[in-house]
């Protein structure tokens, strides 16, 4: 690790001697390390210099791909611990919907994955929310993939009326959804735009609690700005 930590301090590369020295190795050791490390993919070899190799690019990018996770994930758990509500966070990429993460506790736990949710983004506030996002030709593209389906009682019938319903829907506006996806619950989602692509932070609630739900998505939505930019890394997770 010292080895590795040393060759990355050198953006022009380092020759074993130099490597040795500065990491307190004997040389016969640092040899015989560098020459692991460079057949294992971790360092490379040229012309006498040593660089990083493509594993050790990956061990660092996947680093940061876990540090980028884990301030999504405090931002989540910020709002689920000032809210007392489960707080997830979506996105549209690539044509589907995507959950990045969710944050709950015993105490508030989330709604349970009971129909996929790529599959039913017409049945919950977060595929209405990141939907009412897309343009049309979008919207009637996710359906002939996912068409609507009735999944509870109060869930939307069929592709036209979710389309009235997003058409119907003020930009930028929380979008709520009561008992469409699961019963006894309810459901509030706030759009966010993340460069150009669509993305939203939602709230649930037990139905018995509905009275909380508008005034606990506003309090979201007037916050987000201040945490815009840890929810802006989840592009590039």
């Amino acid at each position: 690790m010292r080895l590795l930590e040393t060759v990355a301090s050198h953006d022009y590369g380092a020759p074993a001697k130099q490597l040795a020295r500065e990491t307190g190795l004997a040389l016969p050791t640092a040899y015989h390390l560098l020459r692991t490390l460079v057949h294992e993919g971790y360092l490379r070899r040229d012309k006498g210099l040593f660089f990083l190799g493509e594993a050790a690019e990956q061990l660092s990018g996947s680093g940061a791909r876990q540090k980028r996770r884990g301030a999504v994930a405090d931002t989540l758990a910020y709002w689920r611990d000032s809210i007392g509500v489960p707080v997830y966070y979506a996105m549209y990429r690539a044509g589907e919907i995507e959950v990045v993460c969710v944050s709950d506790s015993r105490e508030t736990p989330a709604v349970e994955e009971w129909a996929d949710f790529r599959e039913t983004g017409h049945a919950h506030a977060i595929g209405q929310c990141l939907l009412s996002q897309l343009d049309e030709e979008a919207r009637r593209d996710h359906l002939s993939r996912y068409p609507a389906r009735s999944l509870t009682p109060y869930s939307v019938r069929d592709d036209d009326a979710l389309l009235r319903r997003l058409a119907r829907t003020p930009r930028m506006e929380p979008v709520v959804e009561r008992q469409e996806y699961a019963l006894g619950t309810v459901c509030a989602a706030v759009p966010i735009t993340v460069g150009t692509t669509a993305a939203t932070m939602a709230i649930s609630l037990p139905v018995h609690q509905s009275e909380r739900l508008l005034p606990a998505a506003r309090r979201l939505q007037a916050g987000i700005g201040r945490h815009l930019g840890a929810l802006s890394l989840s592009i590039s997770i």
